[in-house]
């Protein structure tokens, strides 16, 4: 399924033509729907770490520069050390100074700016670092990317997802009924997000 193909479902749905082209159309309709479906498609990334967005950085020092993909820390267990150690987390700058400052064996790690700086920093030799990107596209032969910008694009998450998100939009743009739709995507992401993990 594509971009395209996502957005003509939804037409079929509310009744309109489909479309031949979306992306880049002067067609008001398909400007609308291009732009929910980066509003819908931007809400699904952020609220799962789906498998095929998790990736790695490897430290060669302290500080990491993060990637520009980088969205956020996956959870519990994000940054270990070449020798396979948990590096704690430290969530505040007044933490982080006072560790910084006391010799410590149990390896830290501070994010700050597009950073993560190690405590003691030869910890941050060979360091791991996973983490959730923030592309969520599809796009060949480029590789994955966080904007739609054609036709024949498709996403990191099951694209199901992306017609219940685009529907509901629609629905709640004219001022129609949509919490049904709303309820309807809200299970179906539970679900998705509990099968990309294996647990379904």
């Amino acid at each position: 399924m594509t971009l395209l193909s996502s957005i003509n479902e939804v037409c079929d749905v509310v009744s309109l033509d489909r479309f031949d082209s979306v992306y880049g159309s002067v067609n008001p309709n398909a400007q609308t729907m291009v732009a929910l479906a980066q509003e819908a498609g931007d809400e699904i990334a952020r609220r799962g770490d789906w498998q095929q967005m998790l990736l790695q950085a490897t430290a060669v020092a302290s500080p990491l520069n993060l990637p520009s993909d980088f969205e956020r820390l996956t959870p519990g267990g994000s940054v270990r050390t070449s020798a396979g150690t948990f590096a704690r987390p430290i969530t505040n700058s007044g933490q982080w100074a006072v560790i910084v400052g006391i010799p410590s064996a149990q390896p830290y790690f501070f994010v700050k700016g597009n950073q993560v700086l190690f405590s003691p920093p030869s910890a941050g030799t060979g360091a791991i670092v996973d983490y959730v990107s923030k592309n969520w596209v599809l796009r060949d032969p480029e590789g994955p990317a966080a904007v739609l910008s054609a036709d024949d694009d498709q996403t990191l998450f099951p694209e199901r997802l992306l017609v219940k998100g685009i529907l509901w939009r629609w629905k709640r743009q004219k001022g129609l009924p949509f919490d049904d739709n709303v309820a309807e995507f809200e299970a179906d992401l539970g679900q998705e997000l509990n099968a990309d993990r294996g647990a379904s």
